[in-house]
């Protein structure tokens, strides 16, 4: 009997830890998500109010849409690779 409780206990303990990476890796999830697409967002902003201003041969929200998609890939591999740490 002994046996039977201490493997229920620790197939609760494994379950709770699955749980709890789930969770995790859903909020990681998010903050890579919103680390991306803010940056992104900001870059066509302010391109398109560039574009407005000074008319170029190349659009400036193209460009600055590809600065931020860099910059919040680069800023969400920051995160990642800090929380593995």
């Amino acid at each position: 009997m002994l046996r039977e409780v201490s493997a229920k206990s620790e197939s609760l303990k494994r379950a709770d830890a699955e749980k709890g990476a789930f969770w995790t890796s859903i909020t990681i999830l998010g903050v890579v998500g919103w680390s991306v697409a803010i940056p992104s967002l900001a870059g066509i902003a302010l391109g398109l109010w560039l574009d407005q201003r000074w008319p170029s041969r190349f659009p400036w929200s193209i460009t600055f849409l590809f600065a931020g998609l860099a910059f919040g890939c680069l800023t969400a591999w920051t995160k990642i690779r800090g929380n593995h740490r």
